[in-house]
């Protein structure tokens, strides 16, 4: 049976979530553009773009959201002592467009990437505009590591994240939640659940109390000091 999928204008609205699909889960709407104001207008309301290489837009907004509260990412007895080993070093927003092509390269038994050309073009806009954020992980002067996303006033919406060295992605997604609660925050939205971050302990929450959620993070506000070019101390202390 065809589904009927709203088309987007010019105008930045999207439609009410209720109309998102059962299957496949959450697909809300298509076409429009990835310009910074519709992004970020996506991202106030839940909805964010997920499509691969010679497909329209797509637009999302699942019935259950993958999330970290805060203090919830902890450094494990072996992440301690391998960051302690091989002297990893941290940094924000030092390598964006780095960390965002080290996410789009193939991962293995993947032929393709959905953070296709235009994705990585949209996403640098807008982290020029102060939206978008990249944490890093250093080794001496190699990137073994990193992840990058959206802060919607005090959530930050993860995007994806890339490791070079096993165990770096979640050393990244570490270093971020430190920053967040140094400087205001600590949620962060992974968009879906999937093996990976369940082996995490990730959070599934339903997509009314993430919405809930939501409006009141989206109305709050990081100091700005948080995403300033800077190297990050991770602490390691237990």
């Amino acid at each position: 049976m065809a589904v009927f999928l709203p088309e987007l204008t010019q105008q930045l609205s999207f439609p009410p979530l209720s109309q998102a699909l059962h299957e496949p889960d959450g697909l809300l709407a298509m076409g429009g553009d990835l310009s910074p104001a519709r992004l970020l207008a996506a991202y106030h309301q839940g909805i964010f773009p997920w499509f691969c290489q010679g497909d329209p837009i797509l637009w999302w907004s699942p019935s259950v959201r993958a999330l970290f509260e805060p203090n919830q990412l902890q450094l494990n007895r072996t992440l301690r002592k391998q960051c302690r080993r091989m002297g990893y070093q941290f940094s924000v927003n030092q390598a964006f467009q780095r960390v965002v092509a080290g996410c789009a390269a193939p991962r293995a038994r993947q032929s393709d990437t959905w953070i296709v050309p235009q994705m990585q073009q949209a996403y640098y806009q807008l982290h020029l505009q102060g939206h978008a954020h990249s944490i890093e992980v250093w080794q001496q002067d190699s990137l073994v590591g990193g992840l990058y996303g959206v802060c919607i006033g005090q959530l930050f919406c993860g995007e994806s994240m890339f490791n070079r060295q096993p165990g770096t992605a979640r050393l990244a997604l570490i270093a971020l939640q430190q920053q967040l609660q140094q400087h205001g925050g600590g949620w962060i939205d992974c968009q879906l659940p999937n093996d990976y971050l369940n082996s995490l302990g990730v959070l599934h929450m339903p997509r009314a109390h993430y919405l809930r959620l939501l409006q009141p993070l989206a109305t709050g506000s990081i100091h700005p000091a948080c995403w300033q070019v800077q190297p990050l101390q991770l602490r390691t202390d237990d």
